[in-house]
C-alpha cells in the first residue's frame, strides 16, 4: 500500500542517484550502513546524515538535510516513526525529488504530505532488498 511496484521502480531507475541516507554512521552493525553500502554497490552516492556527521563507505557526512551544500534526489530516512515527519518535511524543503521510509519506519500523515508536495515516496520497505530485483 505505501510502496507500489511502478513508484519503487521509479525511485531506483529514473530519479537520480545521490541519496542522503538519514541516520547513516559509521556503526556496522546499524541497517543503514548494509544499505548505504548496496545502493553503493548499484552505482548510487550515498550521503550520511547524521548529528555526528561522519565519513561513511569514502562519503562525508552532514549533520542534517540542510547542511547538504547540494542537491539531493532521495531521502532514504533511518529514524524512529516519531520523527520521521520531520525529515520528510526537511526533504521536500530540500527539493528532493523522493523520499524513502525504511522497513518499520511508517508515519501515515508523512507520507500523505510528501505525496501531495509533490514527491514520489514509498514506506516500510527496503532499497537493498528492492534494487536488484531490477
Amino acid at each position: 500500500m505505501y510502496g507500489d511496484e511502478a513508484t519503487i521502480r521509479r525511485i531506483l531507475t529514473e530519479l537520480g542517484d545521490t541519496w542522503a541516507v538519514v541516520g547513516l554512521s559509521a556503526n556496522r552493525s546499524r541497517a543503514a550502513y548494509g544499505v548505504a553500502e548496496v545502493l553503493q554497490r548499484f552505482g548510487k552516492r550515498i550521503v550520511p546524515v547524521h548529528p555526528k556527521a561522519e565519513t561513511v563507505h569514502g562519503e562525508r557526512g552532514y549533520a542534517s538535510l540542510e547542511d547538504i551544500p547540494f542537491e539531493v534526489d532521495v531521502v532514504d530516512v533511518f529514524v524512529n516513526s516519531d520523527l520521521a515527519g520531520q525529515v520528510a518535511d526537511e526533504a521536500v524543503a530540500k527539493g528532493a525529488k523522493a523520499v524513502w521510509f525504511q522497513l518499520g519506519v511508517v508515519d501515515v500523515d508523512a507520507f500523505e504530505h510528501t505525496r501531495t508536495a509533490g514527491l514520489a515516496m514509498v514506506m516500510d520497505r527496503c532499497p537493498a532488498i528492492e534494487i536488484p530485483a531490477l
